[in-house]
């Protein structure tokens, strides 16, 4: 286990199920002590797995879900194969009843093969089980999953939306890094992933400083903290964050939802597309493009536009939904030609 002194900080919760509102302005990530400590899920967490896996199963209507199987001698990290060319782990879609039944199975093994549901929307799969299991969001519109499994390791990842992480049986470490330290984390691909994200290519388990020796100022500005059932964590956007499940059956239920209009896409198109139109120009050029992205983009300010009449600003006006259809029909026609 790595050796992380630097704790991250956290947030009274004066009112159990209410988020403060302090996180909503934050650019950092916090810990919710006993934020869903009062969750009924959370009551059968901190007793046994089996009153657990009856409480989940008194919503459960019959979805498939998706299950990550994989070998005792992987220790629960989900991750690629040893080349690289496909996954150390395989997928099958099951009955939520049979992968507890398996995760049960595996309770007492001395070196458990490692089984993991991630990212189940829960409306589909347990429908009724927000109406006694919920965070008070509205503002926010979020979107409900629910994670679980036996021992786990996942990898140092980060997503586009923020997330509010509610852990409701065993325990989970999370170990975050700034979106800054992207270089020191060695990601690997971004169109082959486990799991949709961009992973970190270094074990925290074990790790290789002398292939990633860069890690080492990574651990320098990582955060970590231990959550047990009824705890949460905030994890804004961007952040990357390694996740690991404790216990013989650990449950989770997350929260995502982004501080955008609906009409924004996502910025990961802009990279993706960017990769193809910017990275390999010459250097001199780059650095004009660079100039041209910091003024209309990352430092932009309306007063810098004030000599071009207001009607004549197009894609440098505020964007309302309107006017975003429009730039991605141009869009969309360009990109066909």
């Amino acid at each position: 286990m790595l050796a992380i002194d630097r704790h991250i900080d956290e947030v009274p919760v004066t009112e159990p199920g209410k988020v403060p509102e302090a996180v909503f302005g934050s650019g950092d990530p916090l810990v919710l002590r006993g934020l869903v400590h009062d969750w009924p899920i959370t009551r059968a967490g901190t007793t046994t797995p089996a009153a657990t896996e009856s409480y989940l199963m008194q919503f459960y209507a019959g979805a498939s879900v998706n299950a990550v199987y994989s070998d005792p001698s992987h220790r629960g990290r989900v991750f690629y194969d040893e080349n690289v060319t496909g996954f150390n782990f395989q997928v099958v879609s099951s009955r939520l009843d049979k992968v507890l039944d398996d995760i049960r199975a595996q309770s007492h093994a001395t070196e458990p093969s490692g089984i993991y549901v991630g990212s189940t929307e829960i409306d589909r799969v347990l429908p009724g089980f927000r109406s006694e299991n919920d965070l008070r969001l509205e503002a926010e519109d979020p979107l409900a999953f629910i994670w679980l499994g036996n021992h786990s390791r996942i990898a140092a990842h980060f997503d586009v939306p923020d997330n509010i992480a509610c852990c409701v049986a065993g325990r989970r470490r999370f170990t975050l890094f700034p979106p800054s330290e992207i270089v020191n984390l060695y990601p690997g691909p971004i169109d082959f992933t486990p799991a949709g994200q961009i992973v970190s290519m270094v074990d925290f388990e074990d790790p290789d400083f002398d292939r990633f020796p860069r890690f080492r100022s990574a651990l320098e500005k990582a955060r970590v903290a231990d959550l047990e059932p009824g705890d949460a964590i905030y994890i804004p956007s961007l952040w990357w964050h390694h996740v690991e499940g404790m216990n013989a059956l650990n449950v989770l239920v997350n929260y995502w939802w982004r501080r955008a209009p609906a009409f924004m896409d996502t910025p990961m198109n802009v990279l993706e597309y960017a990769l193809l139109c910017i990275r390999d120009l010459p250097a001199s050029e780059r650095e004009g493009w660079r100039s041209l992205f910091h003024y209309y983009v990352f430092d932009f300010d309306p007063n810098d536009v004030e000599h071009i009449p207001r009607e004549r600003l197009g894609i440098l006006a505020p964007f309302d939904d309107h006017a975003a259809r429009k730039l991605r029909a141009q869009l969309l026609k360009k990109l066909n030609r």
